[in-house]
């Protein structure tokens, strides 16, 4: 029985039970409520012009973060609250501290962007509330990940971020939030028809499995980050969808037999602050450059690795640790090492009706050597040419159980054979690595496009490896940020780490 989608919206609970389940919330927002201050630049999650910030609960636990409105499926909003840049206005009509300080820097010119930087800025203002110091430059990039601008030069807007933090504050009642949405969340699957398509959002792991039984040719969606853009750019007809982020079972995140677990569910913010919890230097910088915080609030680890783009930046550095996959039908469960689910392009060892439960990753372990590297255009938001990532054991300066992995230069994230074979066994010299970086040439034949070119994608590929080597030869090993084209000299990255990434 189809029923009507609840939201919290500009001080009220909004209902819905009339349009597409495809329909976007910009589209609703822009369209339906002509609240025309969200923008629509891209349609795809990348310029920042329709950041929204959607609060729900997760548990007992308010959590409120930047999205971008025009991927966001008007059903996944069921239970949750919308904040657009209407809100900011204040009850006595005086503009709130984030669009104040934008006036007074200056940090607004043709004004197309605005909305979604002041957007981005709230939620960093609700982040701060509490804190005495302010925001530093590198947290400020990081909320301002997704928002593009092609007027200020950006200087301005980072003005604006310091300068809110210093007008009189304005608060926000999380309580009086906490227990509306409590009040519209739903004890059993919901769904939501209209024109013969159905969105179904199963709330336990048993619902999801026999629900995925009985209509194994629907879409299943998490974040959609990618799914989004089969409906705005590629027109598709997804059918009836299942939407996998309200079961409780798959946002569990724990540490058993020396593996990390994450369920499918889990966002790429949480699942990423989980793993560089572990793998700090190795991993950070691949946290902050995996595209913006927007996406990473709202993808899951689990949709990344189902999707299997063989541009992903997730499945490299997964492969070379030897991280697991885990599926599920109605008939049970089973998992396998990640890299034995990928079979060619966009072909994946799925069995009917199966779904990914969750991904287990190997906690860190003496003696192995592990490191990941990303090349691209943009050091924020943008994808990879080039993905690599590496795993060794070094015992007396020789090299056992290699895992060289790589995504850009094949038809799936996979590994290189025939580099891993010189390495084992040998010292770990620069000619092991030479005879690793010849025996990549036969591992791969990578393609040119718009990203690179075959000949850039093979040089860079055996260039990473001699940076591995550089960081992890036995004898005068660099520092991992000796060698890096973007660290940073402040104690920001400590800050990110420790802190989380800024919602």
């Amino acid at each position: 029985m189809s029923e009507p989608i609840r939201f919290f919206y500009r001080g009220e609970v909004h209902s819905v039970s009339d349009g597409a389940p495809t329909r976007t919330l910009l589209q609703h927002l822009r369209e339906d409520l002509h609240c025309t201050g969200t923008k629509e630049g891209c349609a795809e999650g990348d310029c920042g012009a329709c950041t929204v910030v959607v609060a729900e609960l997760q548990g007992d636990e308010l959590s409120l973060k930047s999205v971008n409105s025009c991927i966001q499926f008007l059903p996944t909003l069921d239970g949750k609250a919308v904040f657009s840049v209407e809100d900011l206005k204040q009850a006595d009509g005086a503009m709130h501290p984030v669009q104040q300080a934008l006036v007074e820097c200056h940090g607004s010119q043709c004004g197309f962007c605005t909305p979604g930087f002041a957007m981005s800025l709230w939620s960093l203002y609700l982040k701060q509330e509490g804190v005495a110091e302010a925001p530093c430059r590198k947290t400020i990039d990081e909320t301002l990940s997704g928002n593009l601008c092609r007027c200020t030069g950006y200087r301005p807007i980072i003005e604006a971020a310091r300068r809110m933090g210093e007008l009189p504050p304005v608060s926000f009642d999380r309580a009086a939030l906490k227990a509306t949405l409590q009040a519209i969340q739903r004890e059993r699957m919901f769904s939501y028809s209209h024109a013969g398509q159905t969105f179904y959002a199963p709330r336990t792991l048993a619902e999801l499995a026999e629900l995925r039984a009985a209509k194994p040719g629907a879409t299943i969606v998490a974040g959609s980050t990618d799914v989004g853009l089969w409906v705005t750019k590629q027109m598709r007809d997804l059918g009836d969808m299942i939407y996998v982020r309200m079961v409780a079972e798959l946002h569990q995140m724990e540490e058993k037999d020396g593996m990390l677990h994450i369920g499918a569910a889990v966002s790429l913010n949480d699942a990423y602050a989980a793993v560089c919890a572990h793998y700090k230097d190795e991993l950070t910088e691949m946290w902050q450059r995996f595209a913006s915080q927007p996406i990473r609030n709202t993808g899951t680890l689990g949709g990344s690795v189902a999707n299997g783009s063989p541009i992903g930046d997730s499945a490299p550095w997964m492969i070379a640790l030897g991280a697991e996959i885990v599926l599920r039908n109605d008939k049970g469960q089973r998992s396998m090492l990640l890299q034995d689910f990928y079979l060619d392009y966009m072909k994946k060892n799925w069995q009917p009706g199966e779904f990914v439960e969750a991904v287990r990753i190997p906690l860190p372990c003496a003696g192995v050597q592990f490191r990941t590297y990303k090349l691209a255009k943009r050091y924020d938001q943008d994808i990879s040419a080039v993905c690599a990532a590496y795993s060794i054991e070094l015992r007396d300066g020789v090299v056992h159980n290699a895992k060289v992995a790589y995504g850009g230069m094949a038809a799936t994230s996979r590994r290189a054979p025939l580099a891993e074979a010189a390495m084992n066994g040998q010292p770990w010299t620069e000619a092991t690595l030479n005879a690793a970086m010849a025996a990549l040439a036969l591992d791969y034949t990578p393609l040119s496009d718009m990203r690179a070119s075959a000949a850039y994608r093979m040089k860079t590929a055996q260039n990473l490896l001699r940076r591995f080597w550089l960081e992890t030869r036995p004898d005068d090993a660099q520092a991992i940020q000796s060698i890096n084209a973007f660290s940073y000299a402040d104690d920001c990255a400590k800050q990110f780490v420790e802190g989380g990434a800024v919602a």
